[in-house]
């Protein structure tokens, strides 16, 4: 068995919201074996860690990334081999691992096979839950095709890719749920209301009956998953989550009134502001049409005001990014964003237990307690006053462990 020690921690108590200074963490294989502020008897054996007094946290979760979508041009993109993306994809993960992101949950593109790639450590890259393709309405979130075209345009078979699965009608939308639960998906995704990269909906629209968007749910619901759902405005908001789904993805445009009902309905928030600030700087050079950055300038301008708006309502706010291509590079300036929203230890409880929570996988990630998974970051400065270090985490990281395993380690430099 395989042993390590993690002394004089300033451990990030993620449930509680607090740090406890002089804490112990026994890793036994890949999971944390004992927490404790009693001095502890290290044998021989043991890899010992002094942390030093710094902070050391869970790893991180992403709760909304698209590995797949290794370019901003999803059409483009949808007209890619699938091997040509997976090995795009492979340098994508590796640089979300070495960010501090342990745990990421994809909302659609991301298949079977690059989970397994993962898992088996074929690709270097933090632990992955996929959704598959999401599902749209034709015209919807996912529906790519541009105006003009009539009939099919791409083939999705390879599962990787932001193409939707198209559905209308409540039988279309089982099957389409049902061939993403054959596909080995962690979670289902829908799209229930307009969206900025789609080049046919508005934004304040709303997708799919609420009688498909309760089959979604229930579909998703009778093979043990759960239902997200993209949506902005709180009319799509507000159908979404009396459907039953999960986790409201972005949300920017929401009320007091809706996060109530989210609130109500038990459903989680997923925002993404590091997309809309990587777009509004590069949209325009990148090629979008004026209309796709004005949809971009009316979300990015309301996105910190829906944060406080929910975390002032109660809604579990988790972290999410939701970048494409190149911009994937910017993921933990999310945290940056949402400061002026949250205090820093609410933000990393996103980053962390909600996180987990949302993905059903409390008590095993997001959180360094006994029986969960050892994803730990040993971090510099104080995070109860600023999320700096995550920020800038080539410099703020001084050591990752995920399972069990050191993959960075500066502690000594």
């Amino acid at each position: 068995m395989k042993r390590l020690v993690v002394r004089d921690a300033r451990l990030f108590d993620s449930h509680a919201g607090v740090l406890r200074a002089g804490t112990t963490i026994v890793v036994e294989d890949n999971r944390i074996a004992a927490v404790t502020q009693e001095p502890i008897a290290v044998d021989d054996a043991a890899r010992v860690i002094d942390a030093g007094g710094r902070a050391v946290l869970p790893g991180l979760i992403d709760a909304h990334v698209h590995v797949a979508a290794t370019s901003h041009d999803l059409a483009g993109l949808a007209l890619q081999p699938a091997s040509l993306i997976a090995a795009q994809s492979s340098q994508l993960l590796r640089a979300m691992l070495q960010r501090g992101f342990t745990t990421v949950r994809d909302a659609g593109g991301a298949d079977h096979g690059l989970r397994e790639a993962v898992a088996q450590g074929l690709f270097e890259g933090p632990r992955l839950l996929i959704a598959g393709q999401p599902i749209s309405q034709t015209g919807g979130h996912a529906d790519l095709r541009p105006r003009g075209v009539r009939g099919p345009m791409f083939c999705a078979c390879a599962g990787l890719g932001l193409v939707g699965a198209i559905a209308d009608g409540v039988g279309e939308v089982r099957r389409a749920v049902r061939e993403q639960v054959r596909q080995g998906a962690d979670h289902i995704k829908i799209m229930a209301g307009g969206g900025v990269a789609s080049p046919t909906d508005p934004l304040e629209g709303t997708q799919f009956s609420i009688e498909e968007l309760r089959a979604a749910v229930e579909e998703a619901e009778a093979a043990g998953l759960y239902a997200l759902a993209h949506a902005y405005s709180p009319r799509a908001v507000t159908r979404a989550v009396q459907a039953g789904v999960r986790s409201i993805e972005h949300g920017n445009l929401i009320d007091e009134a809706t996060a109530r009902e989210m609130k109500r309905c038990g459903a989680f928030l997923v925002p993404t502001l590091a997309t809309y600030a990587a777009l509004a700087d590069e949209g325009q050079r990148l090629g979008w049409s004026p209309a796709m950055l004005a949809k971009l300038q009316q979300v990015a301008d309301r996105g910190v005001q829906a944060v406080r708006i929910a975390h002032a309502e109660g809604v579990p706010i988790a972290f999410g990014t939701d970048l494409l291509g190149h911009m994937h590079a910017r993921q933990n300036r999310e945290f940056a964003l949402r400061a002026p929203a949250l205090p820093p230890l609410a933000l990393l409880q996103g980053a962390t237990c909600i996180a987990a929570r949302l993905m059903g996988r409390e008590g095993e990630l997001g959180a360094v307690l006994p029986g969960a998974l050892a994803d730990l970051l040993i971090v510099d400065g104080d995070p109860s006053a600023s999320l700096d270090m995550l920020v800038a985490p080539e410099t703020g990281i001084r050591l990752l462990m995920q399972g069990g395993r050191v993959v960075v380690d500066r502690l000594a430099s």
